[in-house]
């Protein structure tokens, strides 16, 4: 592979500020708020636990299981229930951590920076998310955890790794938003009727969802070509572990939905662990920041192998 350029013409570095400012632009010109652009209250939007179009869809691998389609329909519609707001407790643990991050590198960004302005941009919308996500698992009244204990506690150390390596911060943040990007695609992608109240959130997530993984895209690429070959060689080592262990955070069962439901350690074995394909899906969720990585140099023959022993290797 062609190793990556050690810097970066004027033309390069002048495409990359208008792509920051076309975001800038975009999240003025079409963005959402939680309490505006939800109807919260309007009766098709209300929560029912036992409404079949929470039941588990085929992104999944639970849904179709036989001890998951022999359990009555209130029970299957409860545990995708628990999913989703699972999913949506962690995504604003992530957030909260994401914005004080993004909030670390703007601290010291000089003045006429192009970032700064979309850095504040994207921590807004940001926590436009966290509302509305606290707000749906508020409403679902379920005991809902999302990051278990220890794991939170240790990334509580992610808001200072701007001030360490911003490149590292943001290969972090494609960590956690592009596998949940992909899974929120693949959901809407389902024939099945989707609960419009959870179909509102994931078009509001997805839409401004894509400017911030374009954002991290874009900085990467005019950033890490730059970067002094040994720090780019510790980063291409780093980056794999992050992103293996930042899609199974997003993308495996709840510890609690499972003690719950009483579901079967051989049941969850059968579907998160030996299904192959559940593990396809853990590589498909990071195939978009694999290939950048590859596009700027961050992947070598060391490297390469713990991608593959991560278990994220295509």
């Amino acid at each position: 592979m062609t190793p990556a350029p050690s810097s970066t013409t004027a033309s390069e570095r002048s495409a990359y500020e208008t792509v920051i400012e076309r975001l800038s632009k975009a999240s003025v010109d079409k963005h959402w708020e939680p309490y505006r652009d939800i109807p919260w209250d309007d009766p098709g939007f209300l929560i029912d636990r036992t409404d079949p179009r929470w039941e588990l869809p085929d992104v999944d691998k639970l849904g179709g299981h036989p001890w998951y389609r022999r359990q009555p329909p209130e029970t299957r519609a409860l545990i995708g229930l628990w999913r989703v707001a699972t999913a949506m407790k962690i995504g604003l643990q992530f957030e909260n951590l994401l914005k004080r991050g993004l909030l670390n590198f703007a601290y010291r960004l000089p003045n006429g920076s192009p970032e700064f302005r979309y850095v504040y941009h994207e921590t807004i919308e940001e926590g436009h998310h966290g509302m509305m996500f606290q707000e749906f698992v508020n409403r679902t009244k379920l005991p809902i955890r999302g990051m278990p204990g220890p794991l939170s506690a240790i990334a509580q150390v992610t808001p200072w790794i701007p001030l360490i390596s911003t490149e590292l911060f943001f290969v972090f943040v494609l960590g956690g938003e592009d596998p949940i990007d992909h899974v929120q695609r693949r959901v809407l992608k389902d024939d099945r009727p989707h609960h419009p109240l959870e179909e509102i959130i994931m078009r509001i997530h997805i839409a401004e969802e894509a400017r911030h993984i374009s954002f991290a895209r874009h900085y990467l690429r005019d950033r890490v070509p730059r970067m002094p070959r040994h720090r780019r060689f510790l980063l291409s080592l780093i980056s794999p572990v992050i992103l293996g262990v930042m899609a199974r955070i997003m993308l495996a069962p709840p510890g609690p939905m499972i003690k719950r439901f009483g579901i079967p350690l051989n049941v969850v074995t059968e579907v998160y662990v030996r299904n192959p394909a559940a593990r396809q899906e853990i590589r498909d969720s990071v195939s978009r920041t694999r290939e950048l990585c590859m596009e700027v140099g961050l992947v070598n023959a060391l490297s390469r192998r713990l991608w593959k022993l991560m278990g994220i290797w295509a």
